[in-house]
């Protein structure tokens, strides 16, 4: 735990902007350096002094709302769908283009989060194999190797807003270029900066009635004339309009579109038929629990959930015994997002009011809302799938808050 005097060493430090070179490789070299609290009975806790209790505590609140991404066997398969497309790209010896990949789900899925810790598992091998240097520098150009790029759709889109925020992860001075040069110096710092893996973030932004998103359509098919591979992440990608209006295939699970008709009725027909053969698409899906393997699938992640609760009962179970696991997953639909702040939101009433337990009838004592989750991206269409709830029980906890209010040893070894 964190020492009596300074600060206390779960507090967080500066916030990380991914769409930054220097924000991108701080998330990589620090995603995995958090502590999480240890495990505490409720006697063990009881020995401790009032302010010992209250850090330990906040380390726990800091430690759930701190949930690792856990790996799910869709998030498994996306993430190697990215590398395989990126990695053929990367190592390709031919000059022409290299085919992109779209990574399409619904909110609260976790596709920005898999596509981002694959592409740094990507730049770690990339740097490792090249010593951390580009291996095609010449003598008095940019020293910066920056294998992977991680932008953000701009949410008004224009080719000239969407350059410069490329430019802007490199930190390229673009004032007063014109949109020619401005692609010009989006093409020799992808060259430069060594960029195999350019991710661009909510791409649904692109709502294609406007002309300037037509245009940004034009220019994503001119960087794939780059030599690098494009990485699209957005929600409903199939029915966007930057393919053809899709459906899935039954028997195997892809995406078909159905031929161009008359392309003189769009003026992004063509460009959509181009952007299908180029783009390979692949859904991030939640969990489903309608056979034998895919409870067994659920039930395993609830158990690694499990693995970092903190509470002063021993949590092996909590999730996973009698019928909790379909409890969970009718209030969240198998969303992995919902449920992590299902959770989160139960662990901290479990701490506050001393039962230091997550019950069925402790999770009816509230909802969640899309408004629980404010890293969702209205403006990109995402809008998590939450099943309706109509809690069985409206009574409201009133124990103590032992985050913040602790009587002493005594009452706290009577939690659990």
């Amino acid at each position: 735990m964190s020492p009596e005097h300074g600060h206390p060493s779960f507090l967080p430090g500066p916030p990380v902007d991914r769409t930054t070179w220097e924000g991108w490789q701080r998330w990589c070299q620090t995603r995995e350096d958090f502590v999480p609290a240890p495990v505490l009975t409720a006697e063990e806790f009881a020995l401790k002094t009032r302010r010992q209790r209250r850090l330990y505590n906040l380390y726990r609140i800091a430690t759930h709302s701190s949930l690792p991404i856990e790996a799910t066997p869709m998030s498994e398969s996306v993430a190697h769908a990215v590398r395989a497309r990126v990695e053929e790209g990367a190592y390709s010896h031919k000059a022409g283009t290299r085919g992109g990949i779209m990574v399409n789900g619904d909110g609260a899925q976790g596709k920005t989060e898999t596509v981002c810790e694959a592409m740094a598992l990507f730049m770690e091998e990339w740097l490792n194999l090249h010593n951390y240097m580009n291996p095609d520098a010449m003598p008095g150009t940019r020293d910066l190797v920056a294998p992977v790029a991680y932008v953000r759709c701009p949410v008004k889109a224009t080719p000239i807003s969407t350059c410069q925020r490329i430019l802007d992860f490199y930190g390229e001075d673009y004032k007063g270029m014109r949109l020619e040069d401005l692609i010009r110096t989006v093409k020799t710092a992808i060259i430069e900066h060594a960029t195999k893996a350019l991710v661009i973030d909510d791409i649904t932004r692109l709502k294609l009635h406007r002309e300037a998103d037509q245009d940004v359509l034009d220019l994503i098919r001119e960087m794939m004339s780059m030599p690098v591979t494009l990485v699209l992440v957005g929600v409903g990608i199939p029915t966007s309009g930057l393919l053809r209006e899709g459906s899935r295939d039954q028997k195997s699970g892809e995406w078909v579109y159905p031929p161009v008709k008359d392309r003189g009725r769009s003026p992004n027909d063509h460009a959509a038929s181009q952007h299908e053969r180029r783009f390979q698409v692949v859904d991030l899906d939640p969990f489903r629990y309608g056979t034998a393997k895919e409870m067994r699938a659920w039930v395993t992640h609830l158990r690694r959930v499990e693995g970092h609760m903190r509470l002063l009962t021993a949590t092996k179970g909590m999730l996973t015994c009698g019928d909790m696991p379909e409890y969970l997953f009718r209030r969240t639909g198998g969303v992995v997002g919902v449920l992590e702040k299902l959770i989160q939101r139960g662990l901290r009433l479990a701490i506050e009011d001393g039962s230091e337990r997550l019950t069925k009838d402790l999770l009816n004592q509230f909802t969640v809302t899309p408004g629980d989750m404010p890293d969702l991206d209205a403006a990109s269409g995402e809008q998590p799938n939450i099943p309706p709830h109509e809690p069985t029980s409206n009574k409201k906890a009133r124990g103590r808050n032992t985050v913040f209010d602790d009587d002493g040893p005594e009452a706290a070894g009577s939690a659990g």
